[in-house]
């Protein structure tokens, strides 16, 4: 009993860890100003646009994206409420001690940065098991119910985002295309190596 107490309080620490480090890194590239990525570009525009700050927008987008989970019959899990509700608030406690340095050089270092962290807490985060986010549910929710193709849906759904971002104001620029191409190899690492193994009893039941 207490092995499995302890498991499932790992699990949870990972998880809290790794939204934490997902909306602190977001808050760094947002912080770098050189590009953020599509879903971002979406909170700032909309955040630019009705005065409301950027992680409560993620917070909102965060649950309006949860709301689609029920036509296409999607269970969510703890983890994925968590990430709705946490990953804005995290965002925030980062823009208020993240300043954006003067020089282009050091900007950059601090988005590569961002990235590289929001790779490794995507691997805590996930890697807990306790749901997907809001986000990788719409895609994965889509595939199963109409069968449409991961990446058409995933492609459809940021490029529309992103544009409509843009359009609010939002933050588009090369970085955003560093994200796109950077984020997909640092996670197919992340993620296989952070992930808890599943909890098995002892030959005794025990």
């Amino acid at each position: 009993m207490m092995r499995r107490v302890l498991h499932y309080t790992h699990r949870g620490v990972r998880l809290l860890v790794g939204l934490f480090l997902f909306g602190f890194a977001v808050a760094m590239m947002l912080r770098a100003e050189v590009g953020v990525d599509p879903w971002t570009v979406f909170a700032e525009g909309l955040s630019l646009t009705t005065g409301i700050g950027i992680g409560w927008w993620v917070v909102i987008i965060g649950l309006g994206v949860l709301l689609l989970w029920i036509p296409l019959k999607q269970r969510p899990g703890i983890g994925t409420v968590l990430n709705a509700l946490l990953v804005g608030p995290a965002m925030e406690v980062g823009l208020l001690v993240i300043d954006t340095p003067e020089s282009l050089f050091h900007r950059w270092v601090l988005f590569l940065a961002g990235v590289l962290m929001l790779g490794i807490a995507s691997g805590f985060y996930i890697g807990a098991r306790f749901g997907p986010g809001p986000r990788d549910g719409l895609m994965t929710g889509a595939n199963s119910r109409f069968g449409w193709p991961i990446w058409l849906v995933r492609t459809v759904v940021e490029v529309t985002v992103l544009i409509i971002g843009w359009i609010l104001g939002g933050t588009f620029g090369l970085g955003t295309i560093v994200f796109a191409v950077t984020i997909g190899p640092i996670v197919h690492r992340t993620i296989p190596a952070l992930t808890v193994p599943r909890y098995r009893e002892n030959s005794t039941g025990r």
